[in-house]
């Protein structure tokens, strides 16, 4: 054999060799699977340490539910055993970071242990195919230090912002600061005294990114009738910034709020509201009462509790 047929030779099993390592594959659970990238020797996630990969969602159509690189924001996601066999977890738990792969998931057992009825783009009998890129594996004290810096070094981006918002509207005169960062300007005094942690408020509220987009409101939401919500203040059922600046108005009191995205979303943002975003809220404090120890404490805004 000469040197011409053992390069073709060993060119055709090097091939052969790749086309292997990415085929369709399927454990011993039933998770059906495909490597895109997979890097042996990089680190795997163990279980609690906290995932980021992006994700495509697709349905047996190829039609899109979900792809987080349009929507900017990766998936952060806790490893955690495997609910069901052949679930999405499993496959987690192959990656390491730089991996992709696609896994395909039943889409029958996966709402069926979600206890959620099939949605109409889902046909039964079907899989979902879950396109992965890990972009990071940390522990929850990696992933903790990491968010510590990432949100000082957001707390100076958010001050210069605010700083930027009230000179180009001329509100200079009228801001009023916290230590926190939070600003606002009184648009119509109320009376008497403040919120305490545990009372139950009642406000109107209308929810805006700086460049004036409407994102929520009270009065257009049809959950509440375009009423007035209620919720108990200063225990967590709401943004930090909300906690602040309500407890500090009185009853009546009309203001406009603005708001650092760390006393807000931060880094997550949230359904509408892009990631480090510095948000406006302009706010009505309706009426508060402390109510008796076994008072129902209220739903709390709408979508308005990070996690």
């Amino acid at each position: 054999m000469n040197l011409k047929s053992i390069g073709l030779l060993l060119g055709i099993c090097f091939l052969a060799a790749a086309c292997n390592k990415y085929r369709m594959q399927v454990t011993e659970d039933g998770l059906k699977y495909q490597f895109h990238e997979h890097d042996e020797d990089a680190r795997k996630a163990k279980m609690g340490e906290i995932m980021s990969f992006h994700l495509v969602l697709k349905n047996s159509e190829d039609s899109t539910l979900r792809n987080t690189y349009e929507e900017n924001m990766p998936v952060k996601l806790v490893l955690q055993q495997p609910p069901f066999k052949g679930s999405f977890e499993e496959g987690l738990a192959m990656l390491a970071v730089g991996d992709s792969a696609t896994f395909y998931v039943s889409a029958d057992t996966l709402f069926a242990k979600m206890m959620q009825p099939m949605p109409p783009m889902v046909k039964k009998g079907t899989d979902l195919a879950f396109t992965v890129k890990v972009l990071d594996i940390q522990t929850s004290e990696e992933f903790q230090k990491k968010q510590g810096e990432l949100s000082a070094a957001q707390k100076g981006i958010d001050a210069k912002t605010i700083d930027k918002y009230i000179a180009d509207n001329k509100l200079g005169d009228k801001i009023q600061r916290t230590d926190s960062g939070l600003a606002y300007v009184v648009e119509s005094p109320g009376s008497g005294g403040t919120p305490k942690a545990g009372d139950v408020v009642k406000v109107h509220y209308t929810g805006k990114l700086l460049d004036g987009t409407v994102f929520d409101s009270s009065k257009g939401n049809p959950q509440t009738n375009g009423e007035p919500i209620d919720f108990r203040v200063g225990v967590g059922m709401v943004i930090p910034g909300w906690e602040e600046g309500i407890m500090s108005m009185k009853k009546g009191e009309k203001r406009m709020m603005i708001i650092p995205s760390g006393l807000a979303y931060g880094t997550e943002g949230n359904q509408g509201i892009p990631p480090n975003a510095v948000l406006l809220f302009d706010v009505e404090l309706v009426d508060f009462s402390t109510p008796p120890p076994s008072a129902n404490p209220g739903p709390g805004m709408p979508g308005s509790v990070p996690q």
